[in-house]
Formats: C-alpha cells, sequence, structure tokens
C-alpha cells in the first residue's frame, strides 16, 4: 500500500507525470529499492481508475508526450486517513518510517503520524504482557517475540520524534 499512497503524496506537492514521480520517489524513499517504471504508471493507472488521481494534460517531454496527473479530492482524503491510521503493530517497519517521510513532504504533521503509533504499540504491549500471564511457554515465547519487536520500534518512535525539526526541510527539498 506504501507505492499508491506515495505517489499520492507527492502528487499532493502538485501535478506531476510519472517519470518526476518515480524520480522524487527513488531519491526520499528507493534507498532499498527503486520504483521500476511500470510500476509507476500501473499504479497511477488504478489510483486514476479508483477515482484518487485524474490525468489533467499532456506535456512534451525528451522522450514523447508525457500524461500529467493531480491528487483528487478522494486522493486527499485517502492520503490523509492512510497517515493519520497506525500501522498494526509488528507491521513492516519501512512502511512506518514511509509515512513519517511523506507526512513531511506535504507539511502534515509527523508528530501526529508517531504519537498514533506510540500509543498503538503501547497499547498492544499492555495486551501481549496481560496474555501472557496465562498462556503457554510457546505463547509466553512468541509474546516476548512480539514484545521486543514493539520495544525497538517505540526506540526508533523516540528518535524519530527528538529528530524531526532537524529533517523536516531536508527531505522537503529532497522531494521536490
Amino acid at each position: 500500500m506504501t507505492v499508491p499512497m506515495a505517489l499520492l503524496a507527492l502528487l499532493d506537492d502538485g501535478p506531476s507525470h510519472g517519470f518526476d514521480l518515480k524520480r522524487r520517489y527513488d531519491a526520499l524513499l528507493g534507498q532499498d529499492r527503486e520504483l521500476k517504471y511500470g510500476q509507476v504508471y500501473s499504479t497511477l493507472a488504478r489510483l486514476e481508475r479508483d477515482g484518487l488521481a485524474s490525468g489533467v494534460g499532456v506535456e512534451a517531454g525528451a522522450g514523447g508526450d508525457r500524461k500529467v496527473y493531480a491528487i483528487t479530492p478522494a486522493g486527499v482524503t485517502e492520503l490523509d486517513e492512510w497517515l493519520a491510521a497506525p500501522n498494526p503493530p509488528g507491521g513492516r517497519p519501512s512502511e512506518l518510517f514511509t509515512r513519517v517521510v511523506l507526512a513531511l513532504v506535504v507539511g502534515r504533521s509527523a508528530d501526529q503520524v508517531l504519537d498514533a503509533h506510540r500509543r498503538a504499540y503501547l497499547d498492544r504491549m499492555r495486551e501481549l504482557t496481560a496474555s501472557r500471564r496465562g498462556g503457554d511457554v510457546v505463547d509466553r515465547l512468541a509474546g516476548d517475540y512480539e514484545i521486543a519487536h514493539l520495544e525497538a520500534d517505540l526506540r526508533w518512535i523516540e528518535l524519530a520524534s527528538a529528530r524531526l525539526g532537524a529533517v523536516a526541510d531536508e527531505v522537503r527539498e529532497a522531494g521536490r
């Protein structure tokens, strides 16, 4: 789900064509894996089909004409809801990182993203701690495993919170 939301976030900054969206995505989030052009255009087609983005024109480019896309009001709502909703505890940490970076890029509150995740992770830790009391040894071990991962995620959340001010301008500039 992160690629469609990332493209919506980049479109929230203004209309753009797929080539430029790929370049900006790769600069911001492509450290581990750059997007393939086919993935960009198939995702844009699905966003357009679902009413979250729309074609707003054609721009001449070095390799031919490029369709320009813009985020729709429904796309803005979808993006805002995605940014506000915490990952399920134990979810992919890279998605939390992506949400924080994209919130900074589009000028939303990365603090709110981090706070929502912090609350959800602490709630899950309380649930796991309570359930470990009555579980068998395998259940307790599984709970310990998940708690250890949640603790690591919470440490990262605290570190990210402390650094938000220092990285916000840099991230916004990289996303342009």
